[in-house]
């Protein structure tokens, strides 16, 4: 079982610019049902989507738009929302134009249908596959998982240390790999996690030791103190300080490492904004 890769990584492929060549490799595509790529120009009153495919432009048709609006589950906004960006297809016809241009019918449903059947629906907990991150929400990162088809990294899923909003991890647009944590069968929903990919608690806490003056990141400030964060997956406490704000840089001083409960505890020597950030 190979991957169906997020949408936008297909885009400047050497195979997907072969099969955008002309209309002979469009044919051709069609023939073999080659999964191309292109990007949305526009979204018409109807809702049908126009895509540019270097030789041509070909039509979307409102309801071969995403999987879910032909059965009404997903709104229109999954349409919409492609506007300016890579989508997934396979060749549905070719038509021309009065000119006897071609104009290429396409159906991004048909190649989600595929990879939900081909893939998504093979997929077990613990596998790693490529994801991108298509928008972010207070309780969540969602992802694109494979030809547009979303998942979801809940905010308790990102990293061992306290964040306050996945944007402190993400942004949409970014490709990164995860994990799969859990599936729901009844609903095809899946759950991803990254934290598990940055190593475990232990595995951090290692590449550190009592004594050290290190800079690490304000994540949080609580009444009894501030959360410090060290590495991705690993963050100490240190006590209330005044003048400090979440995302400053900060100079702490390792206290001492509890392996059993771990925790962390770290004097904060100094903090200061990061401006290249």
């Amino acid at each position: 079982m190979g991957y169906y890769w997020p949408e936008g990584m297909l885009l400047e492929t050497e195979e997907n610019r072969y099969y955008l060549q002309n209309e002979e490799t469009l044919q051709s595509a069609m023939r073999i049902g080659q999964i191309l790529e292109g990007r949305a120009l526009l979204c018409d009153y109807d809702h049908n989507l126009v895509v540019d495919m270097g030789c041509c432009r070909g039509i979307i048709p409102r309801e071969e738009g995403a999987l879910g609006i032909k059965e009404q589950t997903v709104r229109d906004i999954a349409i919409i929302s492609r506007v300016n960006k890579s989508v997934c297809f396979l060749i549905t016809a070719i038509e021309h134009d009065e000119a006897g241009a071609p104009r290429p019918i396409l159906s991004r449903r048909a190649a989600q249908l595929r990879c939900r059947s081909e893939y998504i629906d093979h997929l077990t907990p613990g596998e790693i596959i490529p994801a991108r991150v298509t928008h972010l929400e207070s309780f969540g990162c969602f992802v694109d998982i494979g030809c547009g088809l979303p998942s979801l990294i809940s905010i308790d899923q990102i990293s061992v240390s306290r964040i306050s909003h996945p944007r402190d991890r993400f942004a949409c647009g970014d490709f990164l790999r995860a994990a799969v944590k859990c599936i729901d069968r009844q609903t095809g929903r899946i759950y991803m996690t990254e934290k598990e990919l940055l190593g475990s608690w232990e595995e951090n806490a290692a590449l550190f030791e009592p004594g050290q003056t290190v800079t690490g990141l304000v994540r949080s400030i609580e009444d009894y103190g501030i959360f410090v964060e060290l590495t991705p997956n690993l963050a100490g406490l240190a006590e209330y300080k005044e003048g400090v704000s979440v995302g400053d840089r900060a100079t702490v001083f390792i206290k001492s490492i509890n392996p059993e409960r771990m925790k962390i505890k770290l004097v904060l020597i100094d903090s200061y904004k990061d401006f290249s950030a």
